[in-house]
Order: structure tokens, then C-alpha cells, then sequence
């Protein structure tokens, strides 16, 4: 860890002191945000209780965070650029902090839903540039193993949120788990007005219409693919699929037309970069179903408790913080490429263990298939981060940061929608009642549907990895 912090002659970036604290500050926002993403899920079937909901109606109170991410994070990302990334994160950061208040107080499902949107805007405005943040703080010596360390927090903090959430929900109720965000929140923001280094960003004008045309097919797409659960005759989902079509083809023509473009389609002509994004948003549809089916089928089939079903979780992000940092530091010497293809095997395996659990395994069993995911995700994650970085040019950072993230946020909105589509198509909605201690569910096969859904979409990641390495070959 100390080593991110010497300076050597020649090094850009600023002073390793103000990187100590500067780093400090960015893992703790990064810390709450990431939690938030999946902290909730364990609670989903408490949620649907007190608010009379449908399990795949509640799936929403996830789905609202991270799909208000997935339509703002290129928006963001190139208002960072233009007002300067220390500004836009503490702005988020608050924002965020303060909507968790409204998130503990909502008196419906609709309201919950609106104030987590909220929440996810926050989120998108400070997480869409805390990779560009680590490229203007760190030299490019150390570039790896700083993204290293942010991708271990990003994964961990998404993977320990069931677990988190499980042990205040043993003693609290739901809105506990937004109440926690308020002090940690406040120290966050403090933290970085101080912290963070003073950089201007380049200024001119904000591609207000790029903004608009992403946020539309973005959106469309999400709720286009959730509405395939609602709608048996499909033409709701058919209208969305039209609106995303024509939103994206005027996002393009928009984008080649403006003379500061919100997102600078050129970073695209780079297969490195091109697959490196394919990859992370394949595997975040994974994580994203898994994350979502797993307290339904831990509580529901197996009816275990809110603890129990959050300690089953546990070895995932142990998995990831342990082997996050090594591949963060391996790939500053072996070809990223390689290291993500290697892990994305080893994840796509994990999930398939889960989904073929049977209706009473031991708890062992159930143990050693969430580390061999995690251990897998650890490895893929640092140096598929590093590839897309390394790929794109230093002055389209903003854009680069941006697009990973948005591979993130919305792989994780899609996998939220495609569980809530596998529940209702195999007619397996588990009982709300079924987050009490000793109520058991059925079976659902509808959560192993999506759990095998989940090891298709790391096979793809794998895939789409895989043929990066030719690339390599060729720069070599």
C-alpha cells in the first residue's frame, strides 16, 4: 500500500501525500454507494410484506437505483469533464446522502421507488468519474494497482451489502439500512472537499441533447426487457423496444454532429476498449440476477433468515478481497486479457454450482459455491478495469470512466429485470412471509432459471474476453 504513495521524478499526477488522503476519501464514498447497491436485496421480502407488494413488483426498490445510474452515468461522466471531477463527486455524494433520509421515511411502494431513483442519480454523478478521479490522482506507474484497490471496494462493497443488510436486519427493520448512510454519507463529503485535489475542468458547453437521447434508450431498454414480465401480449414491451430504437439512433446522429459530443464515439474504434466494455457488462448481468435471486431462494426455498441468508453471502466478497488486489497488481505485468478471461471461467463455474443446488443442501455446499464466485469476479474485475483505462486516451478519461461504469450500472439494472422475468414466467413468485424465521417457501424454479441465466451471461463475459488476447498479441 505504501508504494502508492512514493514520488519519483518525472511522475505525473499530484504528491503522494495528498494521494493518501485523497484515496482515503474516494474508497469511503465508493464504500456506501457500493453497499447501497445491494444492500437492499436482502430485505426484499420484508419490503413486500409491510407494503403488500408482489416479489417482482418490490424488485423495483432495487432496479430504480440502478437504473436512474444507467440513464445519467454518460450525462455525468462528460459533466465532469467540463466542471471539474472534485466538484461533480462531492455533489453526488450529498445528493445521495441526503435521499437515503427520504429512502427511511417513505410511507409507500411508490415512494421508495422515487427516493432510491434519486439515490441513483447521486450515485451516477460521483461513481461515473472515480475512475478518471484515480487517473488524475495516481501516475501512470501505479495506475494498476490504485485501480486495483478501487475495484476490490466496488465489488466488495457490492458483494458484503446482503451480508450488512442481513445483520441490521436481525435487529432493526428496513429503513435501517438507509439510516446507516447518514453519518458515513456526511463524513464522506467532508472528507472530500478536503482530500481531493483542486483540478479545474475544461469548461465549454454541455451536449444537452446527447443527454436526453441516452437517458430515453437507456431507459427503454431496461423497462422494455422488465416489462416482459407484466405484459403477456408484449406491446408495451414492443412500444419501449421501438422508443429505444429511435433514441439510439438519434443519440449517434446527434453525437457525430456536435462539436463537443457527450460521448466520443471514436473510443469505440479501439477492439480493446469495445470488448474490455462488453466484458464488465456481461459479468455485471450475472452479478446482477445472482444478487437479486439469491435472498429469494436462501429465504423463500430454503427458508432461512434474514442473518442466515446474509451470511451465506459472506465468502463472496472475502473471495473479492482477496484476490481483487492481486489481480490489480498482476496485470501491471500480465496481459489483462488473459488474467480477466482466466477469472470469468472460474465465475461462470460458480454460478452454474449454484443453480444446480438441490432443494436441501447443506450449508457447506452453499458456502463454497458463493467463494468460488467471488474468487472468480476478484480476478476478472481489476484487470478488465485497467484495460479499458489504458485503452482509451488520456483526454477522452471522462468518457472511458464513464462507460465503465454505465457497463456496470446498467448490467446490474438489466440482471434485476431479467430475475424478476425468470420468477414470473415460471410461475415461482415466493411469499413475502417467507422473510420471517421459520417460514419457508416453495421451491422456485424460477430462481434457478435465473441463476443458470446468470452463468450464460459470464460465459459470454468469458467469451468476449477471450478474444481480446489476439489483440495483445498483435501490441506486443
Amino acid at each position: 500500500m505504501s508504494k502508492l504513495f512514493s514520488d519519483f521524478e518525472g511522475d505525473d499526477g499530484v504528491p503522494g501525500a495528498q494521494r493518501r488522503a485523497a484515496l482515503f476519501a474516494l474508497m469511503l464514498g465508493t464504500l456506501i454507494m457500493g453497499l447501497d447497491s445491494s444492500i437492499v436485496n436482502v430485505a426484499l421480502p420484508q419490503i413486500a410484506l409491510d407494503m403488500h407488494a408482489e416479489p417482482s413488483a418490490v424488485v423495483w426498490v432495487a432496479n430504480a437505483y440502478t437504473l436512474a445510474g444507467a440513464m445519467s452515468m454518460v450525462a455525468f461522466a462528460s459533466m465532469g469533464d467540463i466542471i471539474g471531477y472534485r466538484r461533480l463527486y462531492i455533489g453526488g455524494l450529498a445528493i445521495f446522502t441526503l435521499s437515503s433520509l427520504g429512502c427511511s421515511l417513505a410511507w409507500s411502494l411508490p415512494a421508495l421507488n422515487i427516493f432510491r431513483f434519486i439515490q441513483g442519480l447521486g450515485c451516477a454523478a460521483s461513481m461515473s468519474i472515480v475512475p478518471a478521479l484515480y487517473r488524475q490522482i495516481f501516475p501512470a506507474r501505479l495506475l494498476g494497482s490504485a485501480l486495483g484497490i478501487s475495484s476490490m471496494m466496488v465489488a466488495a462493497s457490492l458483494a458484503a451489502g446482503p451480508t450488512i443488510g442481513g445483520l441490521l436486519l436481525a435487529g432493526f427493520r428496513w429503513p435501517s439500512l438507509f439510516l446507516v448512510n447518514l453519518p458515513i454519507g456526511i463524513a464522506g463529503v467532508m472528507l472530500s472537499r478536503k482530500g481531493l485535489p483542486r483540478i479545474a475542468g475544461r469548461g465549454g458547453k454541455f451536449d444537452y441533447a446527447g443527454a436526453a437521447w441516452s437517458a430515453i434508450a437507456l431507459g427503454a431498454i431496461v423497462l422494455a426487457v422488465d416489462s416482459l414480465s407484466r405484459d403477456a401480449r408484449h406491446s408495451q414491451m414492443l412500444q419501449l423496444a421501438l422508443v429505444a430504437a429511435v433514441a439510439v439512433a438519434l443519440f449517434i446522429w446527434s453525437q457525430r454532429r456536435a462539436r463537443a459530443p457527450l460521448l466520443p464515439l471514436q473510443i469505440f474504434a479501439s477492439p480493446r476498449f469495445t470488448l474490455a466494455i462488453c466484458t464488465s457488462f456481461c459479468s455485471f448481468t450475472a452479478q446482477g440476477i445472482a444478487f437479486i435471486a439469491m435472498p429469494f431462494l436462501f429465504q423463500g426455498a430454503f427458508g432461512q433468515t434474514p442473518l442466515m441468508s446474509a451470511a451465506m453471502f459472506t465468502p463472496w466478497p472475502l473471495a473479492i478481497v482477496i484476490f481483487g488486489p492481486v489481480s490489480g497488481r498482476l496485470s501491471d505485468r500480465l496481459p489483462p486479457a488473459v488474467l480477466s478471461t482466466a477469472g470469468l471461467l472460474v465465475y461462470a463455474c460458480g454460478l452454474a454450482l449454484l443453480a444446480t443446488l438441490d432443494a436441501h443442501p447443506a450449508v457447506p455446499d452453499i458456502l463454497w459455491r458463493t467463494f468460488v464466485c467471488g474468487a472468480g469476479f476478484g480476478l476478472f474485475q481489476s484487470p478488465n478495469n485497467r484495460e479499458i483505462l489504458s485503452s482509451c486516451p488520456r483526454e477522452h478519461s471522462g468518457a472511458g470512466s464513464g462507460m465503465l461504469a454505465i457497463a456496470r450500472t446498467f448490467g446490474q439494472s438489466l440482471g434485476a429485470a431479467i430475475t424478476a422475468i425468470a420468477m414470473f414466467i415460471a410461475g415461482a413468485a415466493i411469499s413475502a412471509t417467507a422473510a420471517n424465521a421459520g417460514s419457508a417457501g416453495a421451491e422456485s424454479p424460477g430462481i434457478h432459471i435465473a441463476l443458470w441465466v446468470a452463468a450464460g451471461a459470464a460465459t459470454l463475459a468469458m467469451l468476449a474476453s477471450t478474444s481480446r488476447i489476439r489483440y495483445h498479441r498483435k501490441s506486443a
